[in-house]
């Protein structure tokens, strides 16, 4: 997605900018390549910096219900990457960036399908004192190896996608960086549906592995009972993991905690939410049969519930009101 912008504080005359993304989907912790071009106006302009943030698309709850939930776009990153120079009347200049995404970035897509996750990269200049919000380009994420191992394995142990989405807070215990936190809800296959509601997935990775929080909403006598377990994989146990086995063994932990009657305890996950969680702490370990790259254990069992003519309409439908604000502003 590639578009220019004219510089709203400059007014008529002024410079454009466009930001052109690299193709393809990047990994959390990887580099995230492009340029931003500026063509200049009916006058020079001395660019005093030229930055870049990430945005995402997240959720807040304020209440009970859904009244009392907000969606806007949050900033999780920054960085410079120039300043310093004059564009002349109708010049032109490009500014080549690599900057490194965040480990805990969102993942956005699964084996190529939109997971409904909205991510963006915004530029950002400062001219002559003013400091303008220019362009907007949606990039797109793939998972990890080991979280792509993680959700293969739901996948072939018969879970379905439901859906994925953003929540501002922090998980307590938890070593999250970033100012929200993803879930990914599955649907539980049939051999668990009659305990538990739903699974969600939350990824908090970092260098050295990922931290796979797992939230169940069990079916008790007392209505929606909920447990929460984290467990530390390691980026290298992936080609020697029977995941199969060790999700499958989670799965069994989060049910057990599912007794049929109500359940809680004091763990608080999210963001004054005032909800109550139980927790655990576990390592995944295992061997056996090394992960297939591309199998289509998730792809059908996980991705395949997505209506992608669904996801891009949702996405549409939030940046006309973004695109709105901005030439009222403009105006």
């Amino acid at each position: 997605m590639v578009f220019k912008r004219l510089l709203g504080s400059l007014g008529v005359g002024g410079p454009t900018v466009e930001t052109v993304l690299e193709d393809g989907a990047v990994r959390p912790g990887s580099t995230l390549r492009g340029e931003v071009r500026l063509a200049g106006g009916s006058a020079p302009y001395d660019i005093e910096r030229v930055g870049l943030e990430l945005v995402a698309r997240v959720e807040a709850e304020h209440g009970l219900g859904e009244d009392g939930e907000s969606e806007g776009l949050v900033a999780f990153e920054r960085y410079e990457i120039g300043g310093g120079f004059r564009l002349g009347e109708e010049d032109s200049y490009r500014v080549p960036f690599a900057v490194t995404l965040p480990w805990e970035t969102p993942v956005s897509e699964l084996h190529g399908e939109a997971l409904g996750i909205t991510l963006g990269v915004r530029t950002e200049l400062e001219i002559a004192g003013a400091r303008d919000k220019g362009d907007f380009d949606l990039f797109a994420v793939r998972p990890l190896a080991v979280q792509e191992a993680v959700l293969e394995a739901f996948g072939q142990l018969g879970f379905g996608f439901k859906s994925a989405d953003l929540e501002l807070g922090h998980i307590n215990g938890s070593g999250q960086q970033l100012p929200f936190y993803q879930e990914i809800e599955l649907i539980p296959a049939p051999g668990y549906a009659h305990r538990l509601n739903e699974i969600e997935v939350t990824f908090l990775a970092h260098e050295g592995g990922t931290e796979v929080v797992l939230e169940a909403d069990g079916r008790g006598e007392s209505g929606v009972d909920d447990a929460l377990n984290r467990y530390a994989v390691a980026h290298e146990d992936v080609l020697h993991t029977d995941w199969n086995t060790v999700v499958k063994g989670w799965i069994d932990q989060l049910a057990a905690a599912h007794p049929g009657h109500g359940h809680s305890s004091g763990h608080d996950f999210g963001h004054n939410s005032g909800h109550s969680h139980a927790h655990g702490h576990g390592h995944a370990h295992g061997s056996g049969s090394a992960v297939a790259a591309g199998a289509a254990g998730v792809a059908v069992g996980v991705a395949g519930g997505m209506v992608a003519a669904e996801v891009v309409d949702e996405v549409g439908d939030f940046f006309e009101g973004d695109e709105e604000e901005e030439a009222e502003e403009e105006g």
